[in-house]
């Protein structure tokens, strides 16, 4: 299993955001800081600001921010929402179910879908404000100044 560069994007942009509460940020300021597309960003921005998950404001001094707070940010939401296509093998395909000759007495399946389930269960005890905790750590990556000061 392997998250695409949309989920991947998507929890930096939150963590980059999450460092910074008190101001609006640009996609510029992300794009630099990761070294990522631009244009990429400008997808997972409008994505997260439908969901409410980011605020943008638009015009001279606009940016964005976190639409709700860290706490309120549950990572297994967030990489559901940005995974497209989770199916880990055939059979998990509803629109493709049948495919393989073992399936109706294949344990794989039952196997992968537990790991699947575990894997989920695992982010949903995760909120955006525990990836944020080494603060003072992750603003010194970039740059930033202590947010203790």
């Amino acid at each position: 299993m392997r998250l695409t560069h949309f989920t991947d994007y998507s929890l930096r942009v939150l963590i980059y955001l999450g460092l910074n509460p008190d101001r609006l940020v640009t996609i510029e300021e992300i794009a630099g800081a990761y070294d990522i597309s631009r244009n990429h960003l400008m997808k997972i921005v409008h994505h997260q600001a439908q969901n409410g998950v980011i605020e943008t404001v638009r015009g001279k001094g606009g940016g964005m921010r976190l639409g709700r707070l860290p706490a309120d940010i549950g990572i297994g939401d967030v990489v559901r929402d940005t995974e497209q296509d989770m199916v880990l093998v055939a059979c998990f395909d509803q629109a493709h179910g049948g495919e393989c000759k073992i399936e109706s007495a294949c344990f794989l399946r039952h196997a992968l879908r537990e790991a699947q389930d575990a894997f989920y269960r695992t982010l949903d005890n995760y909120t955006l404000a525990d990836l944020l905790r080494p603060k003072a750590r992750l603003s010194a990556l970039f740059g930033m100044p202590d947010p203790a000061d």
